[in-house]
């Protein structure tokens, strides 16, 4: 199973996501694609097999993708302050890929009915999902 987790600005959040994939699901290839270069590299320290930075590196990365994980912005063209650009929200959406999509309230961006939870909280329900559709449920 090829996962794909993207996030930009600091990488926080992949990086959680990363770190938590890497510990409960060790059969998937965990491949991490930053933004930039920051958020690569803090997913890559996470235990991201392998990591990758911009535009085409979302754009290829999402042709192989099975399951893509990251804020709800990577499928919002200029979110994340800018930094997903129109390709790489197309690229998301255009995949085949089922997509794991985490609901944070930030860059004027707000999902409605969804109430405010720790970060913490979001990524083990991720990590959940990702597990619960490796194990081939709920695709």
């Amino acid at each position: 199973m090829n996962v794909l987790v993207i996030d930009g600005q600091g990488g926080g959040l992949g990086r959680q996501l990363v770190a938590a994939l890497s510990a409960q699901c060790p059969d998937i290839r965990l491949v991490a694609v930053g933004t930039n270069s920051v958020a690569a590299q803090a997913m890559h320290k996470a235990g991201a097999q392998r990591a990758a930075t911009g535009e085409n590196a979302v754009v290829v990365n999402c042709r192989n993708a099975d399951i893509i994980v990251g804020p709800i912005g990577i499928v919002i063209a200029d979110a994340l302050l800018g930094e997903i650009t129109p390709t790489m929200a197309t690229a998301v959406c255009q995949s085949s890929a089922t997509r794991v999509l985490i609901p944070v309230n930030h860059c004027e961006n707000y999902i409605v009915g969804v109430p405010d939870q720790p970060i913490g909280s979001l990524v083990s329900a991720a990590v959940q999902k990702v597990k619960s559709l490796c194990a081939g449920e709920g695709c």
